[in-house]
Parts: C-alpha cells; structure tokens; sequence
C-alpha cells in the first residue's frame, strides 16, 4: 500500500525498477534511493481517504538511548573541515553532510503506525508512506521539499538550504547557500526545458515547520517534447540540494566521507499518474525505513557545507532537524 496525504493506493499491480513505466499508463508509488535504485509500485485502487488517527498504541519504538549513528560527533565535524579543504582548492562551492541514525526495533514493527504518528505530530506537505515488504521497502517520511512536481510539461522544483529554530537565527551564509543550489537546479532543469522557460518564482522565502524554519525557493520550467520521466530524473537525480555544487564532485566528495549509503533519504519519494502525465516527487528528508534484515530503524539527517560553514554549527543543525522526529519514533511525544 501507499498513501500520500489524503490519497491511498492499494492492489499492488506490478513492480518494476523500469522508469520509463511512469510514462505508459496507471498510478504509480516511487521510491528512488540516493543511490539510484528505483522502484515503481503501480497500484489498482486509488481512493481519498483523510489520514488515520487514534493507532499511537500500534508503533513499538526504539527507546531514545537505542539510536546511534553513522558518523559521531568528532567524526562529523572532522568531515566538514575536509569539505572546507576541498572548497579552499577550488573543487566544490558546497556539499551536503549526512548521517545516517539508526535503532534496533522488533519484528512486528508497522511502517503505516509510525505514519500516522508523524502525521499528528509533524505534519509535512509531502508525508507519505510506502509499504511493500515483499520488495523489501518500508518508507514513511514527513518530506518539506519538493523535489520535482511535473503537470503536463512544466515541472517545478522547491529547494531547501537554510535551517535554523527561528527567521532571525537564520544567517548569510543560509542565503548564499540557498542560491547557490537554485543555479544548480536552474542548470539541471536546463537541459530538459525549453531554452528562456525557466523562471525562479521564488527565492529565499522563509517558512515556518514544527520546531524550525527552512529557506525555500521555487524553480520552474517547461519540458521539451521529447522529455518524459527517464529524461527528467537523468537530469536532475540525485536532488542539487542534498548533493553540492557542482554536483558530480560533490557526489565524489561525500561518497569519500559518509561512512554508510543513504538508501531512500536524500532520494526521491512520491507518485505518478500517467494517465493524467502529473506526479510529485518529494526530497526524501526526514524519512525513516525499516531494514529487515538488520531489524532496525533508520533515519537520515544532515547539513550543507559552505566555505562559511561553522563544523560545530552544522552538527548542532543535523541533530536540530533529527531531534523531534526521533523523539515521535521514540514515543516520547506521545507521553507529552
């Protein structure tokens, strides 16, 4: 099953990690991971239905002593000195730092009740979540990034950079960074819209999430006519905001840093209709999974690196953005 705000899809009819399906026919669920692996669900029944409430008593989570980390403190702030190195020659303009958490749970664990808790407690205007265990994907996220949203042939995308509690903590630094990644995304749309199309709607504007704020702008364009999905995730996978600039160096750089694969945070997360050529990927940020196979939980969170980057500051800006969700998939929001 999959459900994305108000809409549900179940009947899973076929699964295929072919991405040129988005453009045949049916609805379509989709989970792209940083790395690149791709899974396209199509389901049979689509219905609206408002999220669930009132299963806190369903989810099992991991106590908040259980998470640990890919990268600790010490590790953390020692790669973003390295990614200032690599700035200082020359290499990159930025790069984004992740780290992946994770927490042993049991068996019996249910993706959909951790949905419905993220829901209550962290609403996001790209929440969904996907559940097909026999493909071996159990993802929930409480997404505040547009990766791309396609209606006919114009797309849109909604980058983030720039996190902080308040609009006044906020820093130059936030804003340099966030252009940054507009050019990069104006420059991947670039090579699948037609030439003069893309406009940048919105920059910079600050908004307001639970328990922090974010920089978000909005870059939009037309797609040539030859473009469908394939030609469009080719150009702008994986997502310029939580990559770097340029992006192929930066990829190189984080690869070299981050001692753990990302999987589904920082890819793309969301849905396709191709019968009515419309979809809307989200950013997957703010995501947990379940790995089966390890039996645990795990959630990414991470920060993007300028020249201007503090070390210690962006460490306090990765556990800024995990600790709230961590605390909903702990249940210790539910005791408040």
């Amino acid at each position: 099953m999959a459900r994305f705000g108000g809409k549900v899809a179940t009947r899973l009819l076929d699964v295929t990690s072919d991405v040129s399906a988005l453009d045949s026919s049916g609805f379509w669920g989709v989970v792209a991971s940083f790395e690149g692996k791709v899974t396209c669900a199509r389901f049979g029944d689509i219905r609206i239905s408002p999220p669930t409430r009132g299963e806190r008593t369903r989810w099992h989570g991991p106590r908040p002593a259980d998470w640990s980390t890919s990268l600790d403190r010490r590790a953390y702030v020692t790669a973003v000195s390295r990614i200032r190195d690599h700035i200082a020659a020359g290499e990159v303009y930025q790069a984004n730092l992740c780290r992946i958490l994770s927490a042993p749970v049991s068996a019996d664990v249910d993706i959909e009740a951790l949905a419905s808790l993220l829901s209550q407690h962290n609403p996001a205007p790209y929440a969904c979540v996907i559940r097909l265990p026999h493909q071996g994907l159990e993802v929930a996220t409480a997404s505040p990034e547009l990766f791309l949203r396609r209606r006919g042939m114009v797309v849109t995308s909604g980058p983030i950079k720039g996190t902080a509690r308040t609009a006044s903590d906020l820093q130059e630094k936030d804003h340099t960074e966030n252009v940054m990644i507009v050019d990069l995304v104006r420059n991947d749309l670039g090579r699948v819209c037609l030439p003069g199309s893309i406009t940048v709607p919105a920059l910079c504007s600050v908004e307001k999430h639970p328990g922090l704020v974010h920089l978000v702008s909005s870059v939009q364009g037309v797609l040539k006519d030859s473009v469908g999905w394939p030609e469009l995730l080719d150009a702008t996978f994986p997502p310029g905001s939580v990559a770097g600039a340029p992006k192929q160096r930066a990829l190189e750089i984080i690869g070299n840093l981050e001692s753990s694969e990302r999987g589904p945070y920082c890819g793309g997360i969301g849905w396709v209709d191709a019968n009515r050529k419309c979809g809307e990927l989200a950013v997957g940020i703010r995501s947990f999974w379940i790995d089966r196979q390890a039996g645990a939980l795990r959630f990414g969170t991470g920060a993007g690196i300028t020249w201007g980057s503090d070390p210690e500051r962006e460490w306090e800006e990765t556990e800024l953005k995990a600790h709230r969700l961590l605390a909903i998939a702990s249940s210790t929001e539910q005791a408040a």
